[in-house]
């Protein structure tokens, strides 16, 4: 063992040495006059650690400890990273198609993948994995689950499953078939002809879902879009070029990017011949929307293209270039530029990223589960660099995209909180559509479904008083309707319930309800809501 142990140290040493002969001459004198005290480090914790270290485990720790100084984008990839990052952005992979959760310490499937393995074997919402592949999934992650479920097409995986009013468990043995996941996991009409397109990310085909999508909308009457970039993390950049396309003229610039190396400045146009001119366009945003999704914010709002409706989006304006290591399942992920809209404002935001990083290297193992940390203040407009639109309207950088017209979701008040963060709506709504086959997604909350949750929220030990429910009532029927909906309906379904009682929702289709022309949405944000008190377009505008 210890000769295997000095081999290996022997190896790395020969490769270090290679690696500064070959490279010393396009490097700088610094950075290769330091590799001798890393070798020295290496070696001295190999040799002289309590305990016994693979120098594999070693190198790989300090790679990742090198480029988390960087930034919190810059990342070396294992095999495993590496292969979820192809997956995601491919958005395709091999599995049997659930979308899981964790509840209760235990996998908890919230919806199989329409067509999937997991679909047509019957795999419900609700349904509990509590073995896979003969192994106990009790505490295991999300990312260790999919790990596990997610293997090459044509294999098996055996799981076991509990479900909902069944004594015992059932057992399936499910062979993984490509599974591909949608960035617009669905489109649908809302009211006065406006078409509501969920974005969820960016992947290789978003584009092209995105074009068809707005086919499907006009087809079925819409006259207007509303596009929801809400918590959506970003993805590939030449996507979020394609999305852009489909809404501007042909050859207008959609976004730059300026980097250091050879290779990374490039300036991106659009190319669709056929775009989508006429029809009024409202975006929604908010602080998890980031990087593509703020490319494609930024681009339509210099433009004035479309509205920007919501809050500030997070300030992510880098460009990460994927290199896979020669020789090796591994990569590196590294930040090579900034991007910058076509008023030539980078909105990546310093501060938020910093903190990001920050956060990262100082993990409170402490923070409750429902809390999350408060986003730093966007910095204030003064402090900001000021550019114009391509109509003349101010616009600002270095913080993310400030929306046009401010709308935030409301607060869920604390019953509903309670009950939401434990998962008891979608709970329940696997109980009582289980007891109640023949419910439908427009069916009524009726005094039996009340007296029901009554009754289900005191034998899950909710503490509430009949003031405190009374009061709460509306919302936490509308958090029950919604999973009923996904219950019986699918996502698309629950997501159609959720937007009836969305703000953010309701003012951006008050102002698509009064326009015909797309400069048209600009006036009528300005304008007051008839009937009640209206949010004010943002003071930098």
């Amino acid at each position: 063992m210890i000769r295997r142990r000095f081999l290996l140290v022997g190896v790395l040493l020969a490769l270090f040495a290679l690696g500064w002969w070959a490279g010393r001459g396009g490097a700088s004198g610094d950075l290769y006059a330091n590799i001798d005290l890393f070798v020295e480090v290496l070696h001295k914790v190999e040799q002289s650690y309590v305990e016994p270290v693979e120098p594999r485990q070693l190198v790989e720790g300090a790679l990742r400890g090198m480029l988390r100084d960087l930034d919190p984008h810059s990342q070396y990839l294992d095999a495993r990273a590496y292969e979820n990052l192809q997956a995601t952005t491919q958005g395709s992979f091999g599995g049997i198609g659930v979308v899981v959760s964790i509840r209760d310490h235990h996998p908890t499937v919230i919806s199989p993948i329409e067509g999937s393995p997991a679909w047509n074997l019957g795999i419900r919402p609700g349904d509990v994995i509590t073995r896979i592949d003969g192994a106990a999934s009790a505490s295991l992650t999300v990312e260790e689950v999919a790990s596990r479920l997610r293997g090459p097409e044509g294999t098996h995986v055996q799981i076991t499953v509990e479900r909902e009013g069944e004594e015992a468990p059932r057992e399936y043995s499910i062979e993984r078939e490509v599974i591909v996941t949608k960035s617009v996991p669905y489109a649908f009409m809302l009211e006065n002809h406006v078409g509501y397109l969920r974005l969820a990310n960016f992947s290789e085909n978003s584009g092209a879902e995105v074009k068809a999508a707005m086919e499907r909308l006009r087809a079925s009457g819409a006259t207007r879009v509303l596009l929801d970039l809400r918590s959506n993390p970003g993805g590939l950049l030449d996507q979020a070029v394609d999305v852009v396309e489909q809404l501007v003229r042909s050859g207008t610039l959609v976004v730059q990017t300026r980097g250091r190396a050879r290779g990374q400045t490039n300036r991106y146009y659009s190319a669709e011949q056929r775009p989508q001119l006429d029809w009024p366009v409202v975006v929604l945003v908010d602080g998890g929307s980031a990087s593509a999704a703020e490319i494609v914010a930024g681009a339509l709002q210099d433009l004035d293209r479309a509205l920007i409706v919501g809050e500030t989006s997070f300030g992510k304006g880098t460009v990460q270039s994927l290199y896979p290591l020669k020789g090796r399942s591994v990569a590196l992920k590294l930040t090579t530029a900034k991007y910058y809209t076509p008023s030539g404002r980078s909105i990546h935001s310093e501060a938020r990223n910093a903190r990001l990083l920050q956060a990262d290297d100082e993990e409170d193992d402490e923070a409750l589960d429902d809390e999350e940390p408060a986003a730093p203040a966007a910095p204030a407009d003064t402090a900001r660099p000021a550019f114009r639109t391509a109509a003349g309207r101010t616009v600002y950088g270095g913080g993310g995209i400030a929306p046009d017209l401010i709308a935030r979701p409301d607060s869920l008040p604390p019953l509903t909180r309670r009950v939401e963060s434990r998962g008891l709506t979608f709970k329940f709504a696997n109980r009582w559509v289980k007891a109640h086959p023949g419910w439908k997604v427009d069916s009524r909350i009726d005094d039996a479904v009340r007296r029901d949750l009554v009754s289900f929220l005191q034998a899950e030990k909710v503490a509430f008083t009949a003031d405190e429910l009374a009061a709460e009532r509306p919302v936490l029927e509308g958090a029950i309707r919604r999973e009923l909906a996904r219950r019986v309906g699918g996502d698309g379904a629950a997501a159609r319930v959720a937007l009836q009682t969305d703000p953010v929702v309701e003012r951006a289709l008050d102002v698509l309800s009064r326009t015909r022309t797309p400069r048209e949405v600009f006036a009528a944000a300005a304008a007051p809501v008839p009937g009640r008190l209206a949010e004010h377009p943002a003071p930098s505008r």
